[in-house]
């Protein structure tokens, strides 16, 4: 049975319950700032005070405290919580405060920058605990509450729903329910829409958290659905299933409601955009510098064989899909549009470029000018870009990034002809929990790679 505003089994998302409250859109924005800004703006105050009690000299106390905020920032500590517990943070804290202590050594002995360390510890943990507790409070008394989603059906929505309507000083308000594979009541939670309607839904009543109860089977409409949404500005949690075992994950990366243990998916930010650009631009620029002299000795031995070019280009699909010219030596006799390259469509020299990946060095430039990243998937053919998004689930989704001249699938072996989907799932999985260390990892075993290949090894 649905009420009215409430999507039925049969029909589509309508109009908005009558007893779901909204919020005016600046109390809404007023909400998100302040809950957003409360870990950094705190941290910055406890840093800068500890500094100036401690009478640390400028330059260093400025280094430092900068210092600290980097590493808190890139923990993760930063991320508004529900469970506002800082007994949890508490080590990573203490983390962020010793480890850039070495700042501090040109200005200050060994022993004043372990106690300046030790300090800010304290301070920290002394100014989230009393933040958090008067974030508590006002949820309490209903100010900075925000509507939250749940996704999924059965008891565990019903269960999440409840405990959150229960314990206001979470400082959520579930608004209702996103059905995943169908309507099924739920008691207590109106159903606003199915999976095809988050976005919709999210919109409509300007959802800050989306706490999605993954259900059995097929998940792939979940996940296109979720994917679609991350950058929205929305924090996603996860329910585990069963929620039972323990997770091998620290514990300061999870959430709680009341016991029911949720981990926060990765949201897209402009920090890692930027740097992953930066680390394109440095590295790309020095490889371009030292490999330079290769390269333009391949180029020449290329045209000295008679061909016509001395490149070969080729449009490929990168991010959102847009086209890139992208740029190879040349190694083949027939340019043919051929998904596997046999032996006879080769030069001599043009196998051995392949087998090297040599032929591939000329898309630095094309990493310098931004049209692609050093790491990332493989840019491919649009003709079989487009066959494979239609054959092969999540396919498409690998162009959520630009691609790369080198990847995560390509380095376990997945280059030439192998197999699709196998690419697929390494190329999401490395978008998904890329970081600078994994762009490192892989340049460096594509060195390693290239290495053993010239030397006729595999």
């Amino acid at each position: 049975m649905s009420a009215p505003g409430l999507r039925s089994e049969h029909g589509g998302f309508t109009a908005a319950l009558p007893s779901l409250t909204r919020e005016h859109p600046c109390d809404a924005r007023f909400t998100r700032v302040v809950k957003g800004s409360a870990l950094p703006v705190t941290d910055l105050v406890a840093v800068v005070a500890t500094a100036v009690l401690a009478q640390v000299a400028a330059p260093a106390g400025a280094a430092y405290g900068l210092a600290v905020l980097a590493v808190l920032a890139g923990q993760g500590q930063h991320r508004p919580r529900i469970c506002l517990r800082v007994s949890d943070q508490a080590p990573r804290i203490a983390v962020a405060a010793l480890l850039p202590m070495a700042v501090l050594l040109p200005w200050t002995a060994p022993g004043a920058a372990v106690l300046l360390a030790l300090l800010t510890t304290s301070a920290l943990v002394a100014a989230r605990g009393a933040v958090y507790g008067l974030l508590r409070a006002a949820h309490r008394r209903g100010r900075l509450v925000e509507p939250a989603l749940v996704v999924g059906n059965g008891e565990e929505a019903a269960r999440i729903a409840a405990l959150l309507a229960g314990h206001p000083e979470y400082g959520l308000r579930p608004a209702g329910r996103v059905a995943v594979d169908g309507f099924r009541a739920v008691r207590g939670l109106p159903v606003l829409g199915g999976i095809t309607d988050l976005a919709a839904v999210i919109a409509r009543y300007r959802i800050a958290r989306v706490l999605v109860c993954a259900p059995e089977g097929d998940d792939g409409a979940l996940v296109n659905a979720v994917r679609a949404c991350r950058s929205a500005g929305v924090d996603f949690c996860l329910v585990p299933r069963p929620g039972e075992l323990g997770l091998a994950v620290p514990r300061a990366c999870l959430d709680e409601i009341w016991g029911v243990v949720l981990v926060p998916l990765r949201r897209p930010n402009l920090l890692s955009v930027v740097a992953k650009r930066a680390f394109d631009l440095v590295v790309g620029t020095v490889l371009l510098v030292l490999l330079a002299p290769v390269l333009l000795v391949l180029a020449g031995i290329v045209r000295g064989c008679g061909k016509a070019t001395t490149f070969f280009c080729q449009w490929r699909v990168s991010r959102t899909g847009r086209l890139v010219r992208v740029v190879k030596l040349r190694t083949l006799v027939d340019t043919g549009e051929k998904w596997a390259v046999a032996a006879d469509q080769c030069t001599a020299l043009g196998r051995w470029l392949r087998a090297t990946h040599l032929d591939e060095l000329p898309q630095l430039v094309n990493v310098l000018r931004g049209e692609m990243s050093l790491v990332g998937p493989r840019p491919e053919r649009p003709c079989y870009a487009k066959r494979f998004a239609g054959e092969i689930p999540h396919y498409a989704d690998r162009h959520r990034m630009p691609g790369g001249m080198t990847g995560w699938a390509q380095v376990h072996g997945l280059h030439g002809d192998t197999s699709i989907p196998d690419r697929a799932r390494f190329d999401n999985q490395y978008i998904e929990y890329w970081s600078l260390w994994t762009d490192l990892v892989v340049v460096a075993r594509t060195v390693a790679i290239v290495a053993r290949a010239m030397g006729g090894r595999r």
